[in-house]
């Protein structure tokens, strides 16, 4: 799975690297502050925040900024998404909670990096489940980002008299699959990386062959990727700071 990730990239960084637009609420105020201080940095990206999501509308593709954890439109209410920040390649077309998303609504979400936990056998047992478990942080070998394949979805609280006019709620899930050579020792799962030359189909809603779809879904290459063992400080969500990914 992926449950945690790193994203330091302000939205017009993201727009130049992926050719994007950005949306209206995101594009930067005259005098505005730039850098860490503008809030972007966050190197322990936890499921329900606001992330960075790359999507294609009306011909042309955007960044926008969409809550992690996918509510699907048919939900009560938007709790469900705490339990869907990850969405299964293998099943994406049966499952009712992404198959509308799977054919017309999908997304890239950017990533500097994202961290797996893996089980230290020998060693005292301190964590839960009386397991040992020691965090990695996962990154390109280059430096350069990742391009999470995701999906999205727009869900409409329904009007009442205390709230008639409530706002529609974007949010989305990273798309998982089998890990490569990298990852396999850590974690059964990973997400789906889509390099460039996938970018277009994925975003493009036109696209509804879901075979193609599927054929983008496979295993980054071992060598794109390095693991690095961190600060067990990763594991408290609060703790936001760049210390977290030092080796």
């Amino acid at each position: 799975m992926c449950g945690r990730f790193v994203s330091t990239s302000r939205p017009e960084e993201v727009a130049a690297y992926f050719d994007a637009s950005l949306a209206e609420q995101l594009v930067p105020a005259a005098g505005a502050a730039a850098g860490p201080d503008a809030g972007w940095e966050n190197y322990n990206v936890a499921p329900t925040s606001s992330v960075l999501v790359v999507v294609e509308r009306a011909d042309d593709r955007w960044v926008d900024r969409f809550r992690w954890g996918l509510v699907p439109f048919w939900a009560k209410d938007p709790s469900v998404g705490s339990r869907m920040i990850n969405a299964r390649a293998e099943t994406l077309a049966e499952k009712p909670a992404y198959r509308q998303a799977f054919r017309k609504r999908r997304c890239i979400i950017p990533a500097d990096g994202f961290y797996e936990w893996q089980v230290v056998p020998g060693r005292k047992a301190t964590g839960p489940g009386g397991k040992t478990k020691q965090p990695m942080y996962i990154h390109r070998r280059d430096g350069d980002r990742l391009a999470f394949a995701g999906l999205w979805e727009l869900w409409t609280p329904k009007a009442t008299a205390d709230e008639p006019g409530a706002e529609p709620l974007r949010t989305c899930s990273v798309v998982t699959g089998p890990p490569n050579e990298v990852v396999a020792p850590i974690h059964d799962r990973m997400p789906v990386m889509l390099p460039p030359d996938a970018w277009d189909i994925w975003l493009d809603p036109a696209v509804d062959d879901t075979e193609l779809l599927r054929s983008l879904l496979v295993p980054a290459p071992a060598s794109l990727l390095v693991a690095d063992p961190v600060s067990t400080a990763v594991n408290n969500v609060r703790n936001k700071g760049p210390e977290l990914i030092e080796p």
